[in-house]
């Protein structure tokens, strides 16, 4: 049995059900879609306290099930207007399983900031957040820490959530406590903000009962071994997702000078600076980690813990999107800067993609050249300050790019584009498109995947397929880096879910929470008032051929959209 528990924010009022069966078995983006849907959240006003924050934790929370412990934050988004779905590593999901809950759901909003604490026994109490507001989530989580010890899990509103900045994230416990953990997009901690919740601090406790816990235990060490044949994942724990940034580059779609260029060449003819085999040689003589877990349990270990030219860790993790938006779109084209940049906004609380494809539109502006790394410390210092220049980048990368009347924003549904560029890597393209989330690459990500032969209702199809998968992955609390296990061993994750909680479940109602997942997004995003015109990449894709290949978006709504409704029907 597992529990949600609904907070009254305005009253301090909290409301517990106890969930069997399939019930916590409905999680992450299935629940979030269904639960805002059933609120007629899709008219609200996203920064009214009216829009419920809802943390979802799978299944298999709580337990060392490899990449089961994924965390999904939900609300109305206030960046894009439409549904989102926020995803995060850490330690907060697991936390929750520990005490044996599914689902907190916040209401409403709090008169004063205030700090929530859930103990392992008790009552959940409510402490005055005066002395931690405007800290940076360092030294926040450091005197939480102090407070609370250290076996706690953490989840923070940063100082640019504070004032509801769009770009603002949530921030999560990582393994070693570090708060580096976002659930980034969409503006989910500006969200956080207006119920003014400065922290969740969530104890731990043990593993959580199940119903055959033997059957859980053999399928926990089942999927550990199938992780481990997976060459894609060795290739992660190796590389980690830095490795990604080698593949965009050879394939001419790394986003450099805001989507102006698709590759850069290397002067020596060595590796690729900004790319994974580089970052994993120079860290790993610096001393830093090349393969870290985000989460607890997790055999991928995909992220890592950079260090400095002195050895000093720098930052925890720098990962490819970062590196992707923050740096070699902005004109960066070294990793320690990228590294200085990304842990200056972790401490911010914010979207690094966001962040960098905002900088990559000030710079298309005019107001700096590309590379000017200067430039960039002092916007990061503005979103620090919250003064009036600070707030205005923090509104994202469609409001500054309107404002300053720049042509090349690289938005879908007022959300940044990630790092692969639409013109060559189409699959991601029309997951970005189409998902109900705005541009997100992990709607449905295929980078290797070649098009070039294929039809557009073809490629279509395939990021159809990575979209239900995807979806399902996020439903059930579990990293999309295992979908090459995941996705063929279904039956494998539906017997371990009903050993767990007898939930009476197939491997076809699994694939079936998936396209249920898109078809309830989808509704919400109409009922917000989208329309298939939303789902058009900007037009500067379509006319600019993108260098080294040439080549020009085909891809638009009208067809992308037909291809995609014949695909759902016959789902």
């Amino acid at each position: 049995m597992r529990k949600q528990i609904d907070l009254d924010l305005n009253n301090r009022q909290t409301k517990t059900t106890a969930l069997t069966g399939r019930d916590i078995v409905d999680t992450g983006r299935y629940l979030i879609a269904k639960m805002l849907l059933a609120a007629n959240a899709a008219t609200i006003d996203p920064l009214g306290e009216d829009n419920p924050l809802i943390f979802s934790a799978g299944p298999f929370a709580g337990t060392n099930f490899s990449n089961a412990n994924r965390l999904s934050v939900g609300c109305k988004s206030p960046l894009t207007g439409g549904i989102k779905e926020a995803n995060s590593g850490g330690t907060f999901a697991y936390a929750m399983g520990q005490l044996e809950i599914s689902r907190l759901v916040f209401h409403g909003a709090f008169d004063e900031w205030t700090i929530i604490h859930i103990p392992k026994e008790g009552p959940i109490t409510y402490i005055d957040a005066t002395d931690y507001m405007g800290l940076g989530n360092i030294e926040c989580a450091r005197l939480l820490h102090e407070r609370y010890g250290e076996k706690i899990s953490l989840a923070l509103c940063g100082p640019v959530g504070e004032y509801q900045g769009l770009m603002a994230g949530i921030s999560f416990s990582d393994t070693d406590n570090r708060p580096t953990r976002l659930a980034a997009r969409g503006g989910v901690g500006a969200v956080m903000g207006t119920k003014k919740i400065k922290a969740i601090v969530i104890e731990k406790h043990k593993m959580p009962p199940f119903k055959e816990r033997r059957q859980v235990m053999k399928a926990v060490k089942s999927y550990g071994k199938l992780l481990d044949a997976a060459p894609a994942v060795q290739a992660l724990k190796t590389t980690g997702t830095a490795m990604v940034g080698d593949l965009t580059n050879q394939l001419g779609a790394l986003p450099i000078r805001n989507f102006s260029q698709g590759q850069l060449t290397s002067k020596d003819n060595g590796p690729l600076k900004m790319g994974g085999d580089y970052i994993r040689e120079l860290n790993s003589a610096r001393g830093g980690e090349i393969s870290h877990a985000c989460m607890p349990g997790c055999l991928i270990k995909c992220s890592n813990v950079y260090a400095d030219k002195d050895g000093r860790e720098l930052v925890s993790p720098l990962e490819y999107e970062t590196i992707g938006l923050l740096g070699t779109n902005c004109g960066l084209t070294d990793p320690d800067d990228v590294a200085l940049l990304n842990e200056i906004a972790n401490d911010l609380g914010i979207d690094t993609i966001e962040l960098g494809a905002t900088i990559g539109v000030l710079m298309e502006a005019g107001e700096a050249e590309f590379g000017d790394l200067k430039f960039m410390k002092n916007c990061l210092d503005d979103l620090r300050a919250g003064n009036e220049r600070g707030r205005f980048l923090a509104a994202g990368t469609a409001a500054v790019g309107e404002a300053l009347n720049v042509k090349r924003i690289p938005v879908i549904k007022r959300q940044a584009i990630s790092a692969y560029d639409p013109r060559i890597i189409e699959v991601t393209a029309i997951s970005m498109m189409l998902t109900a989330q705005g541009a997100d690459h992990t709607a449905g990500n295929a980078p290797s995947f070649k098009t070039s032969d294929l039809s557009v209702p073809e490629v279509a199809s395939e990021s159809f397929k990575m979209q239900v998968n995807s979806a399902l992955a996020d439903s059930l609390g579990l990293c999309v880096f295992g979908r090459s296990v995941t996705d063929e061993n279904l039956t494998l994750i539906s017997d371990a879910i009903n050993d767990a909680h007898d939930a009476d479940i197939t491997p076809d109602a699994l694939i079936q929470i998936g396209v249920d997942t898109l078809k309830s997004e989808a509704e919400f995003n109409r009922l917000a008032g989208f329309t298939e015109k939303d789902d058009e990449l900007p037009e500067f894709f379509a006319l600019e051929p993108l260098e080294p290949t040439g080549k020009k978006a085909r891809l638009f709504s009208t067809e992308v959209n037909q291809a995609m409704r014949q695909l759902i029907s016959n789902a």
